[in-house]
């Protein structure tokens, strides 16, 4: 089957059918590509032989919608999409987004807020006797009790308050299958309480034999250092090889999750993505603008051993690498070269971790990840197994199939990795082939004790990654930026991490254009910080920046120079007891007054504030230009932001091929 998944019950019934086995419903627009969780669970489903329809974004204040194909044979499957609707719908300052990517032209109200409990409630009005299936990244972080940001206190697991029958949390190809065979069998949903990858509510655990009981939500709720403890056992077992079936008490229910689904073979992830996709959002929308980030894109890879504290992915994806082979990546590629849009331009290979292609060590193949222990931090693990060769040779075959002009990594290279690599054979070819004008890493932030909080390196190898990189351009005439994404308010952060930050910036000449406060999402351990005030692996007092004036001049620190931020820098300069850093000197934030306004008294400037004036402007006082600044892009050809930052990038280096081409310097030649 080569076509969209019937939408309306016009389209179900020319294909013959009276009934669907299964309904998905789904809180983003309908968009059949392999980077929508929806599309690979449905077509999934239709591989195996059973009859799935979709209804993508329902009216949830009408029962109608949900009534579109009459009840399914098997069973609902209800998914806010493929990302959480609460981060979907507000910004870390809780306020209401304009836009959302995942629905036509962009417009916002098209799901409600907590979508999958909002759906899942509204089925079970309708059809109580069906059973309800919860999937996707919102139901996944919040299978146990968790902290909710936007109500600033614990809930429930999301399958007592949404009154499902079972969840299937991480990826589910496999546990989809299952279920729905079980399902097929005849078996009452309640009855399917085996499956890896699923949690199910129950009224006695008198049939588990090997379980590890969490401190029930009544506890945790009211006790931030219970809940810090409960989320250190969750963490701990994570890994499907050696994790324990956990249990969570509630007042008349427990709520089992067992032990994760086993990571997908390279076999079965080449099945995964040959499926028949349509690459694109349905025909009834104008324009989905998340299409535009991966269109063009390729999945190489799932999970991460990184394991960054504020980093959701290890608690869906897991910590073991699953990796495609080259040939089914390649076939995927030629599948995008026959698109009519296609240019020439692949924008991106990778995965959660672009440069993570194998798992970090064979032991966790036969053992599973280690405990308690992390793969890089806070020094790399002496099994630690540093490669890019196989990832290498996927781009170098990609980057010579007729058709290809550039083959960019757009979806994050872990740099401590890339460092830690003997062989710098990968950095070179990075920087020769496969940047599309600028490099974006992740160093989050300058201050050892913060990084060591986030569980990332320290930022000594930051400077040498970035010294190379520089290096490395320069070698090849290169003219390519390096943009590092930071963040502020992260637990562990406090106004003197903040200014150390702020003095970084304007050592390297450099101002982000956007600033990323942390946000708070269900099933980290920067979260439970957040919310305890304590490390939930050592239990140790965490200092915790919630309130949100300081959460704001940390946000200023970061645009030292904005004169609309003058106040709040001058204001964490002086609460730091850092006044030092007020003035004309080189080594000054602001100068004592605001830019543009003479100090009281002050006659025109005088040639020395003139000059220090120009020192300033120099030394990036009020100069947002730098070395790792982006260019601007020009006129694209997608509808979307995106695609008209893909598009001017590719326009770009369009130039520079044809100017090389008529170029015997052995620079253009490496440009090209």
């Amino acid at each position: 089957m080569t076509d969209f998944l019937p939408v309306t019950r016009e389209e179900m019934e020319q294909r013959g059918w009276t009934q669907p086995d299964f309904i998905y419903i789904s809180g983003d627009a309908y968009i059949d590509h392999p980077s929508f969780g929806p599309a690979i669970i449905t077509r999934m489903l239709e591989a195996y032989g059973y009859k799935v329809c979709m209804i993508p974004q329902p009216d949830w204040t009408r029962d109608e919608p949900f009534m579109e194909f009459g009840e399914p044979r098997l069973g609902f499957l209800v998914s806010s999409g493929n990302i959480d609707s609460m981060v979907n719908h507000y910004s870390v300052s809780k306020r209401r987004r304009d836009k959302d990517n995942y629905t036509d032209n962009g417009e916002m109200g098209k799901r409600p807020d907590r979508a999958t409990i909002v759906y899942s409630q509204k089925i079970k009005q309708l059809y109580p006797k069906t059973p309800v299936i919860l999937g996707g990244i919102e139901a996944s972080l919040r299978r146990l009790a968790h902290y909710d940001y936007w109500d600033d206190k614990v809930r429930r697991s999301i399958l007592l308050d949404s009154g499902a029958d079972l969840v299937l949390y991480g990826m589910g190809e496999n546990s989809i299958i299952e279920l729905a065979e079980a399902l097929d069998g005849g078996l009452p949903i309640q009855d399917i309480i085996w499956i890896k990858g699923s949690v199910y509510k129950c009224k006695t655990i008198d049939h588990l034999f090997e379980h590890k009981l969490l401190p029930a939500f009544e506890e945790v709720s009211q006790d931030k250092r219970k809940y810090a403890e409960s989320f250190r056992i969750q963490h701990l077992n994570i890994d499907a090889l050696n994790a324990a079936v956990l249990v969570e008490p509630y007042q008349g229910w427990y709520v089992v999750a067992n032990t994760p689904a086993l990571p997908l073979t390279q076999q079965q992830m080449d099945f995964t993505y040959s499926l028949p996709y349509k690459r694109t959002f349905h025909p009834m929308y104008h324009h989905i603008p998340a299409i535009d980030e991966v269109r063009f894109s390729i999945i190489s890879n799932r999970g991460c051993f990184g394991s960054c504290a504020f980093c959701a992915l290890t608690n869906h994806q897991g910590r073991v690498i699953s990796s495609r082979s080259k040939q089914s990546i390649l076939e995927e590629a030629k599948k995008i070269i026959q698109d009519p849009d296609f240019k020439g331009y692949i924008h991106d290979v990778g995965g959660p971790t672009a440069n993570f292609y194998h798992p970090s060590c064979q032991d966790q193949l036969k053992r599973g990840t280690c405990p308690g222990k992390e793969c890089l931090h806070p020094k790399p693990c002496k099994n630690l197994e540093v490669s890019h060769r196989d990832y290498l040779s996927i781009l170098r075959d990609l980057r010579v199939l007729p058709g290809v002009k550039k083959v960019f990594v757009r979806s994050g290279v872990r740099y401590d990795y890339l460092m830690y690599d003997q062989d710098d054979t990968f950095f070179r070819e990075l920087v020769q082939y496969h940047i599309s004008g600028q490099l974006k890493v992740a160093p989050e932030h300058v201050s050892d004790k913060v990084l060591d909080t986030m569980g990332k390196c320290n930022h000594a190898l930051y400077e040498k990654f970035r010294e190379k990189y520089l290096a490395l351009n320069k070698e090849y005439g290169m003219n390519q930026f390096l943009v590092p994404y930071l963040m502020s308010s992260h637990p562990g952060c406090d106004l003197n991490d903040a200014i150390e930050l702020a003095c970084y910036l304007k050592s390297i000449n450099h101002i982000p254009q956007q600033v990323q406060d942390f946000y708070p999402t269900p099933a980290t351990i920067s979260t439970t910080m957040y919310w305890t005030g304590l490390d939930p692996m050592t239990m140790k007092p965490v200092y915790v920046a919630r309130d949100p004036h300081e959460k704001q001049l940390q946000r200023a620190l970061m645009q030292f120079n904005a004169p609309r931020n003058y106040k709040l820098v001058h204001e964490a300069l002086t609460r730091a007891g850092r006044t030092d850093l007020i003035g004309y000197g080189r080594d000054c934030l602001i100068p004592p007054v605001p830019w543009g306004k003479p100090a009281a008294g002050a006659g025109r400037k005088t040639d020395r504030h003139v000059k220090e004036e120009g020192k300033r402007k120099g030394s990036g006082s009020g100069n947002t230009k730098s070395e790792s600044r982006p260019q601007k892009s020009g006129k694209g050809r997608e509808e979307s932001a995106a695609g008209k930052k893909h598009a001017a990038q590719d326009k770009r280096f369009d130039q520079r091929r044809k100017s090389s081409q008529g170029s015997s310097s052995p620079a253009n030649k490496r440009k090209g």
